[in-house]
C-alpha cells in the first residue's frame, strides 16, 4: 500500500473517534461526561484487538476490548448490523459497574468487520449508594446492575425490554437514559462513518490498514524499548480507609525488548471496602500511563501489548475475586496503579540519557469520588459528580514545573466543570475554590498545584447529602522523582454547625436557619464569605469514606494532591521560588525549609547570601543525617 492512502486512512479513523466523542458529550445531560471527559471512544477489529485508541480515561482501552470478545464469546451467530450491546460487569470487563461499555458492530457487505466502543459513567447505576461509587458496598452484590452481556439495539431498534431493565433501579433514569442514549448516538456515528470509509477504501484494504499498525507500534515500542537500559524498578502505593492500610507493590523488570510487571506482595483484596481492582481493570490501569510516557508518537493499539507482560496475584486488592465489591476501583486500586506504573516508566525513563526528557514526576496522585446528592433549589431529586476530582495537577518533568490543576497524565482531555455549573444543579454555594498553597511536590521543577474548595447548602429545601470515597489522606501518593518531593496529600473534612436547623427548615445561607456563625459566611477580616478554611470556625469531622449529610452551615472542605516535584529542591533557581511565593503558590516558610531561599519579605526580593548559607546549612544537615546502606538496612 502506498504511504499516502495509509496516512489519509489512519488519520479518517482519528477523525471518526473524535466525531462520536463530540456526538456522545451533545447527547449527555452529565457534567461528567461533557465536562469532566470521563468517556472513552475508540476502533476494535473484528476479532476484538484494539484498532486504534481514542482519548478520555486511557486505562478504559484495553478493558473495552475484552467487552468485545466477551460479546463475541456470548452472541457467537447472533451479531446483525445495527445491533449494539452494553456490558459493564467488573468481573467480565469493566473497571466497576458504573462505567458502562456499548460496544457497536460494524458490518460492511453482510460480514463483521471492526467494532467501536464507548463507555461513560453513567449518572447512578442502583447500587447501596447514589451515584455507583459505593462506599457502603461490601460486596458487588450492593453495587447495583450488573451485566456480562446484553443486547441493547437489534438490527437498529432499541429493545424495550433491555432499556426497561437498566432504568427500572436506578434513581434517576431520565439522566441514565440520557447517558445510554449518548452512548447508542456514538456508536451510531462512528458506525456510519466508518462505513462511508470502506465504501472509498473497501474491507480488505481496512483489514491490511489495521494489521500493519499494530504490527506497526509494537515493532516501535521494541526499538524504544531496546535503547533503554534493563534493569528492576520498584513503586508503593497506598490506601487508607478508616483504620485500615491496604499496600500495592509493584517491581517492573525490562530485559531487551521486554517489560514485566509484578504486582507480588500487595495486600490481601478487601472483602469491606470498594476498593478492588478486577484482573481488567488493573491491565488496563497498568496501561494508562505506558501509553503517553513510552508510546507517545505512536498508535496506541494491541502491537503495544504484546511486549508486555502482568503478574498479578488472584485474591489481592489489584485482581480481586468475585464477589469482592470494586465499586471504588476507579479511585482506589485503578489510581494506585497508574500512578505506580507512572513511577516505574520514569524510574527507567531517567535513567536513559536519550529519554530522560519523557520522566514525570506522578500526576494528581489522589483522585477521589465525591457525589452530592438530595433535592435540589428547585424541587428536583438530583444526583451529580463534583468534577474537582478532574483537575488534577501535573508531575514536574526534568526540563519544567507542572502545571497546576493540569489535569491527569491518563486522561489527557479532563477538566473541571465551572463553578456556576455546580451551584446551577445543586443547592449548593462556594466559599472558594482555587489552587492550593505549598501542594506542588518541591524540586529542582516543581510538582503543579492541587487545589481546594469549600461550600455550603445554600436554598436547599431539606439537607443536601454526599458520599465521598478515596485512596485516603494519610500518605503522600503523587511520588517525586530522582529527589523530587511528593505532591502534598489530599484531606476531606466536615465543619459541623452546631446550630442545626429542624427537618422542615430549608437550610444553606439563604435559608431559614440563622445560625450566628459569623466566622462561617464572613471571616475574620469582615469579609462576604470566609476566603481560608482557617477562618471558620466549628469541630472538624473527616470524610474521607463514607455517606454524609450537609445541614444547616455545614461546611464541605476538600483539597486534592499536587504533583509530584523533579530533582533536588536545593537545587532550584531562587527567582523561580521567589515567583512562586509572589503568586501563592509557595509559602514564606516553605521557601525557607523546604527550598533554602531566603526571601526578605520587606524588599520583596531573594536575600542571595542568606539564601547561599541557609542552603549550605541544609546540606550539612543531610550529610549529619546520613547513615551507611548497610545500617540503614538494620
Amino acid at each position: 500500500m502506498d504511504p499516502i492512502t495509509f496516512e489519509i486512512i489512519r488519520h479518517r479513523m482519528f477523525r471518526i473517534i473524535q466525531e462520536a466523542i463530540i456526538t456522545l458529550k451533545h447527547v449527555t445531560g452529565s457534567a461528567i461526561t461533557n465536562e469532566g471527559h470521563d468517556l472513552m471512544v475508540s476502533l476494535y477489529r473484528a476479532n476484538g484487538d484494539l484498532l486504534l485508541g481514542g482519548v478520555g480515561f486511557l486505562h478504559h482501552l484495553i478493558p473495552a476490548a475484552e467487552a468485545v470478545r466477551v460479546i463475541l464469546r456470548q452472541f457467537d451467530g447472533d451479531i446483525h448490523q445495527g445491533d449494539m450491546f452494553l456490558t459493564n460487569c467488573p468481573y467480565t470487563a469493566a473497571m466497576h459497574t458504573s462505567d458502562v461499555f456499548m460496544v457497536t458492530p460494524i458490518h460492511y457487505d453482510g460480514e463483521l468487520v471492526a467494532w467501536s466502543a464507548c463507555f461513560v459513567h453513567v449518572y447512578d447505576i442502583g447500587a447501596v449508594n447514589e451515584g455507583g461509587f459505593s462506599p457502603d458496598a461490601t460486596s458487588v452484590f450492593m453495587e447495583g446492575f450488573s451485566t456480562p452481556g446484553i443486547k441493547v439495539l437489534e438490527r437498529g431498534e432499541i429493545r424495550r425490554d433491555a432499556r426497561q431493565t437498566l432504568l427500572n433501579m436506578v434513581r434517576v433514569p431520565e439522566m441514565v437514559a440520557l447517558d445510554i442514549s449518548s452512548m447508542i448516538a456514538a456508536g451510531n456515528v462512528a458506525r456510519d462513518r466508518m462505513v462511508t470509509l470502506l465504501d472509498k477504501y473497501g474491507a480488505e484494504t481496512l483489514d491490511e490498514i489495521g494489521q500493519t499498525l499494530i504490527d506497526q507500534s509494537e515493532q516501535l515500542l521494541r526499538e524504544r524499548l531496546r535503547e533503554l537500559p534493563d534493569g528492576r524498578w520498584e513503586a508503593r502505593q497506598y490506601i487508607d480507609v478508616h483504620d485500615e492500610v491496604y499496600r500495592i507493590n509493584l517491581a517492573m523488570t525490562k530485559r531487551g525488548d521486554r517489560l514485566t510487571y509484578d504486582f507480588t506482595g500487595s495486600s490481601p483484596q478487601s472483602e469491606t471496602y470498594g476498593i478492588n481492582c478486577s484482573y481488567w481493570a488493573v491491565l488496563g490501569a497498568l496501561f494508562a500511563p505506558l501509553f503517553p510516557l513510552l508510546a507517545y508518537d505512536l498508535t496506541w493499539n494491541e502491537g503495544l501489548l504484546r511486549p508486555v507482560e502482568m503478574i498479578a496475584p488472584e485474591g489481592t486488592v489489584i485482581n480481586a475475586t468475585r464477589p469482592a465489591p470494586t465499586s471504588c476501583a476507579t479511585v482506589c486500586g485503578v489510581q494506585s496503579v497508574n500512578n505506580a506504573s507512572t513511577t516505574v516508566l520514569s524510574k527507567m525513563l531517567l535513567a536513559s540519557e536519550k529519554h530522560a526528557q519523557q520522566a514525570t514526576g506522578v500526576w494528581h496522585g489522589t483522585l477521589h469520588a465525591l457525589f452530592l446528592f438530595g433535592i435540589n433549589q428547585e424541587g428536583l431529586e438530583t444526583i451529580g459528580f463534583q468534577t474537582e476530582a478532574f483537575s488534577g495537577s501535573g508531575g514536574a518533568r526534568t526540563f519544567a514545573d507542572g502545571v497546576d490543576l493540569g489535569g491527569e497524565l491518563v486522561n489527557p482531555i479532563c477538566r473541571m466543570a465551572n463553578v456556576e455549573t455546580t451551584e446551577g444543579t445543586f443547592a449548593v454555594r462556594y466559599l472558594f475554590r482555587r489552587r492550593m498553597r505549598d501542594s506542588g511536590g518541591a524540586g529542582r521543577f516543581r510538582g503543579g498545584a492541587g487545589g481546594e474548595y469549600a461550600l455550603v447548602a445554600h436554598d436547599a429545601p431539606k439537607s443536601m447529602n454526599y458520599n465521598v470515597s478515596s485512596k485516603g489522606v494519610l500518605f503522600p501518593l503523587a511520588e517525586g522523582l530522582g529527589g523530587g518531593y511528593p505532591g502534598a496529600p489530599a484531606n476531606f473534612f466536615l465543619i459541623r454547625d452546631e446550630a442545626e436547623p429542624s427537618a422542615e427548615q430549608p437550610t444553606g445561607s439563604n435559608g431559614a436557619n440563622t445560625s450566628d456563625r459569623p466566622a462561617l459566611v464572613r471571616s475574620n477580616v469582615d469579609r462576604q464569605f470566609a476566603q481560608r478554611i482557617e477562618d471558620i470556625g466549628g469541630p472538624r469531622e473527616s470524610t474521607g469514606w463514607g455517606l454524609f449529610p450537609l445541614r444547616g452551615e455545614d461546611v464541605l472542605y476538600v483539597r486534592w494532591s499536587g504533583g509530584g516535584g523533579v530533582g533536588d529542591p536545593l537545587l532550584r533557581e531562587p527567582e523561580r521560588v521567589l515567583a512562586d511565593y509572589r503568586t501563592g503558590i509557595v509559602s514564606l516558610g516553605a521557601a525557607r525549609d523546604v527550598y533554602g531561599v531566603v526571601i526578605a519579605e520587606e524588599a520583596d526580593n531573594v536575600d542571595v547570601a542568606a539564601t547561599d548559607s541557609h542552603r549550605a546549612e541544609l546540606r550539612k544537615e543531610r550529610m549529619d543525617r546520613a547513615r551507611p546502606i548497610s545500617q540503614a538496612a538494620k
